[in-house]
């Protein structure tokens, strides 16, 4: 699901509750050591969310926050917002030169930069908790 959250909704607000939970408190952020990633830049995604990127020769960049059941991917194209609310069970990422995160039939990449290895700490926790969610859901071995 993207939304454009450039100027503040009480609807898309509840939407992304109800999609990928509620945010951390202040409390739960602290201990947790941060649950936003600092930008990256956008190397390429995929043609349905074209519509979401500069398309003249600007740096595209976007951070991720991660919720309680799911990750909002924040992406900014000028002075526009949108917000891609990915849930835990649709997510799949990619380390190819960078990272990829494909999701709801699209994907974005990462390019591997300066920026992208200050990150690792963040990603590798946002991996943790998509491994955490989905043990929830583990069919027994027969």
């Amino acid at each position: 699901m993207v939304l454009d959250t450039t100027y503040y909704n009480k609807e898309h607000k509840k939407s992304l509750e109800n999609f990928v939970g509620k945010s951390y408190s202040l409390f739960e952020a602290l201990k947790r050591g941060g649950v936003g990633s600092k930008r990256m830049i956008i190397e390429n995604v995929s043609p349905n969310l074209n519509l979401v990127i500069n398309t003249i020769s600007d740096i595209n960049y976007a951070n991720i926050e991660m919720r309680k059941k799911g990750i909002l991917i924040h992406i900014t194209k000028g002075h526009q917002n949108y917000t891609w609310a990915i849930p835990f069970y649709h997510l799949v990422v990619y380390k190819t030169d960078g990272m990829s995160i494909h999701a709801q039939g699209k994907f974005i990449h990462f390019k591997k930069s300066k920026n992208f290895y200050e990150n690792k700490g963040f990603l590798s926790t946002m991996l943790n908790e998509k491994i955490q969610f989905d043990e929830q859901y583990k069919l027994p071995v027969l």
